[in-house]
């Protein structure tokens, strides 16, 4: 439920992989708690294993995953459950349509260039795309949409993550999200 220091609202982390969207969210949850702000965080390879067991990754499928994470979400914050998203959504109408159905709701993009990732592939994600004729990672084999107009801009190279969960913190503070 909500708490009197803050209303609920949505957080996309959007980013290609291994842009460090995982370390945000983590350092951002780690700020809102130390304000007493509790959240839900949405992380898409957890989520993959309950909503889609045997991913393919095609098309078809991430339209339905993007629309079950961001039902998820909108019933949450429809409880009073605020939530971060920490999902690459390599689409803008997957994140467009999280944004349509939770009212207060913010898109932090991580912008990070792909030899970045590539050189730090924590999950091998690259490393296995780049010998697979079948593999749809976004970014190299299928489009990476970023957003149009974030709400935050995170440089992966010049800003530290910390620095920028700060930054997140603060225009959650400015647009009346928490206090």
């Amino acid at each position: 439920m909500a708490s009197n220091n803050h209303s609920s609202f949505g957080i996309w982390i959007t980013g290609l992989p291994a842009s460090g969207k995982s370390t945000l969210t983590a350092a951002l949850k780690d700020k809102l708690r130390a304000r007493g702000v509790d959240v839900a965080v949405l992380e898409s390879d957890a989520l993959r294993k309950t909503f889609t067991p045997n991913p393919r990754y095609d098309e078809e499928e991430r339209n339905t995953f993007y629309q079950q994470i961001a039902d998820a979400g909108t019933l949450l914050t429809q409880q009073g459950v605020p939530v971060i998203f920490d999902a690459t959504a390599n689409r803008r109408s997957y994140r467009d349509r999280a944004r349509k159905q939770i009212p207060h709701f913010l898109e932090i993009f991580v912008d990070c260039p792909l030899a970045t990732c590539m050189a730090r592939d924590p999950k091998g994600i690259y490393r296995h795309a780049q010998g697979s004729t079948t593999a749809t990672v976004p970014g190299l084999q299928t489009a990476y949409e970023p957003p149009e107009s974030p709400d935050l801009v995170v440089d992966c190279e010049d800003e530290g993550l910390e620095a920028a969960a700060q930054r997140v913190v603060a225009l959650l503070v400015e647009k009346g999200y928490i206090r």
